[in-house]
């Protein structure tokens, strides 16, 4: 069975929000790879291929949508005017978001060809070689917040400032 790992999950007591973000993060990087290995994988089952497709295309157009909504929402209105560095940042944070959305739809379109035929070898031949190019893009990414983004929050926001994105953060879940 393919499987990928946990993280932290939107408890109900206090949390850390970067280890939160850092965890979304974690997750997006595992259905990533989830969606290239389903893609190369030989020998595949056909349960294994649509239970793994459908994972992968419920976190992409449920879960990731949901971190962007987190960051662009939620850092940004708060992060934003307290340094220029990391107003770049965030600005090319919010713009990357948007420049990935042509490869998630093709993501997307792969994983419903692979789904639909899953005899053929060509609809996973594709889903690999559209996991390929997303996963280096999404970690390029990701790596930038973690380098330049993250390490701002517990340097500029207050514990209750935290916990109030936090709070909307389980508010976008429900």
């Amino acid at each position: 069975m393919i499987s990928i790992g946990g993280g932290a999950r939107f408890g109900a007591g206090p949390e850390d929000l970067a280890q939160l973000l850092l965890a979304c993060h974690q997750r997006i990087r595992s259905f990533s790879a989830l969606a290239l290995r389903i893609g190369s994988e030989e020998g595949l089952g056909a349960v294994e291929l649509r239970e793994g497709c459908e994972r992968v295309a419920r976190y992409f157009t449920e879960a990731l949508p949901l971190h962007v909504k987190d960051e662009e929402e939620g850092l940004i209105p708060q992060l934003r005017g307290r340094e220029p560095e990391l107003d770049r940042a965030l600005e090319q944070m919010a713009s990357e978001h948007r420049q990935h959305e042509p490869l998630l739809a093709e993501l997307q379109r792969a994983l419903q060809d692979a789904l639909s035929e899953p005899a053929e070898r060509a609809p996973r031949t594709q889903l690999a070689q559209v996991a390929a190019l997303l996963g280096p893009e999404l970690e390029r990414h990701l790596d930038q917040e973690e380098r330049l983004i993250f390490p701002a929050i517990p340097r500029l926001l207050s514990f209750d400032a935290q916990q109030q994105l936090i709070l909307e953060l389980r508010a976008r879940r429900r």
